[in-house]
């Protein structure tokens, strides 16, 4: 029997604050005309231009990490296994590779069809099973 430890406090804990910043940055954006402004800065007179979706991305790629983290709490030892690339990759070899194929996914998208990325996200999620389940 393998062991496994109490895993669903710290997910729940980690889906709810993430949900909650996600909240408290959109409620920090300034209404335009009636209706949100979503690429208005965050933090205006600020050093960087922090946008609601650049702080999204930022924020997401932390729950990626996080969720990592507790996927490890939760099995330990991240079960190294040799792939189609032919070389031995842990969760977080894979985690690794899916994030940067999505970045060129999304790079290529905006270099070859334009701003509209909703589909990019698409391709980039299915990228990402396929690596988390073939490499």
């Amino acid at each position: 029997m393998e062991y496994t430890r109490n895993w669903k406090l710290p997910l729940a804990g980690l889906l709810g604050a993430y949900g909650l910043a996600a909240w408290l940055l959109a409620n920090r954006l300034p209404v335009k005309d009636g209706a949100i402004d979503w690429q208005a800065s965050l933090f205006p007179g600020s050093w960087m231009a922090w946008s609601f979706p650049s702080a999204l991305f930022f924020l997401t790629i932390f729950l990626f990490l996080a969720l990592m983290a507790i996927w490890e709490y939760a099995r330990p030892g991240g079960h190294p296994r040799v792939g189609i690339l032919r070389f031995e990759t842990t969760r977080g070899d894979r985690l690794f590779v899916s994030l940067l194929g999505s970045a060129f996914i999304h790079l290529a998208w905006l270099g070859l069809v334009g701003p509209g990325l909703w589909w990019a996200l698409a391709l980039s999620a299915v990228y990402a099973i396929g690596v988390f389940r073939f490499v």
